[in-house]
């Protein structure tokens, strides 16, 4: 399915999510970001999908939110509606969803862009690629839980230069102090986004998915509780086709076929 704000396909069980208006740097409107929510609840929802690139259309991945939008007193949804109707959801779906999302950071990601691609489990960005706190540029505080993953991700000293500076970082810089995961050449962009993708897409993705909710649960768990949660779920991942399959391919010395299950 594609729509005039996103283009979505799948290929060997990776859904790819392609933020689509170039022309004014895949900034946010209305229309991206409830299609956005709805794309999301669809690869929720179909077995199919096992993993999820997250990417941008041209030169930039997300420049945030169109500030034409809400200069215009005909479409200005508000700040309350742009912020509980569009930027949180999406980071909770990608956040409480048990599939992997990956951004693909293939241009600028400023302000809600940003912090979008923060919020994903692996971030991987051309190497030239710039992350921006844009926020302070314009008389806002960071929103879409730049506030939340920035000093976890980076320190808090560090988060609060790039929040209340708005400094450009690259990617390279990015990977060096634990903000994404990777930075590569733009040469290799696709190719190491593509194998990422599809190397999870195999992989036994229903443990991964109970893995990424173990660690986002650790932020706020006691010991204790974190203790009881791995527990519940392991057992979980214990009952799966999965487990059942890793156990005998490695008792037969062969490569598991894992199917999400």
């Amino acid at each position: 399915m594609s729509t005039t704000t996103l283009q979505y396909e799948i290929h060997d069980s990776v859904a790819t999510i392609t933020l689509n208006r170039p022309q004014v740097f895949n900034s946010f409107n209305r229309e991206m970001a409830l299609a956005l929510q709805k794309q999301l609840d669809d690869c929720v929802a179909d077995d199919n999908v096992r993993a999820i690139i997250l990417t941008g259309n041209g030169k930039a991945f997300c420049a945030g939110q169109d500030l034409q939008e809400v200069t215009d007193p005909d479409l200005n949804p508000g700040f309350k509606a742009i912020l509980e109707e569009h930027y949180n959801p999406i980071i909770m779906q990608i956040r409480r969803m048990r599939k992997i999302v990956i951004a693909a950071v293939n241009g600028v990601a400023a302000g809600a862009g940003a912090n979008i691609a923060l919020a994903c489990d692996l971030v991987v960005a051309r190497e030239d690629v710039k992350f921006i706190q844009a926020f302070s540029k314009i008389g806002l505080i960071p929103d879409s839980a730049g506030t939340y993953f920035l000093p976890r991700l980076v320190g808090q000293a560090r988060a609060t230069a790039m929040m209340l500076l708005g400094e450009p970082i690259n990617a390279i810089q990015a990977e060096h102090i634990g903000m994404i995961y990777k930075a590569v050449p733009e040469a290799d962009f696709q190719a190491t986004v593509t194998a990422l993708a599809h190397k999870i897409a195999q992989m036994p993705t229903h443990a991964l998915g109970l893995t990424k909710s173990a660690i986002h649960a650790s932020t706020t768990n006691s010991l204790t509780e974190q203790l009881a949660l791995e527990s519940e779920y392991q057992i979980e991942a214990a009952s799966t086709d999965d487990y059942r399959e890793g156990v005998a391919a490695f008792l037969e010395k062969r490569k598991p076929v894992f199917t999400g299950r």
